[in-house]
């Protein structure tokens, strides 16, 4: 089972294998559906680390769950928790979305911790996004 590494000071980091054994155990959730998904994970300061797409996956999958894995780990909190936070306040519910690059407030994109610190995100679209996040769950469950 791939890992979280460390680097400088003994911070947690998230490893390029780790992050593969994300996507690749997202991948293999995904592919008995019906749906044609992109999956990808971000480090702590949303670089992307690791990316795929399935055949046939629509190309604004690409963009959108670069997006939901930036907003989880840029925030350490999941995506759906977004639109739950900002739904009912109106100036946060108008201007987040429109005003703020890169932000999803709907599922599918969870944070990736270690030691209770977000270390990355993955971000996971092309179905519903209550299926996002089935698919984003299973990808973490390769590092849990």
């Amino acid at each position: 089972m791939a890992s979280v590494g460390y680097g400088p000071a003994f911070t947690a980091i998230l490893t390029n294998q780790a992050a593969r054994a994300v996507i690749e155990a997202a991948i293999a959730a995904a592919e008995v559906t019906d749906q044609r998904y992109s999956v990808a994970v971000v480090d702590a300061a949303g670089h992307l680390n690791a990316f795929a797409r399935m055949d046939g996956a629509p190309h604004i999958t690409i963009q959108v769950t670069t997006d939901k894995a930036c907003t989880a780990a840029g925030f350490g909190m999941t995506t759906q928790a977004w639109h739950d936070f900002i739904k009912d306040d109106a100036p946060l519910a108008t201007g987040v979305p429109a005003q703020i690059d890169r932000i999803v407030t709907f599922g599918g994109g969870i944070p990736i911790t270690a030691g209770g610190h977000p270390i990355g995100g993955i971000g996971v679209c092309g179905g519903h996004w209550s299926d996002d996040i089935r698919i984003a769950e299973a990808g973490l469950a390769a590092i849990a």
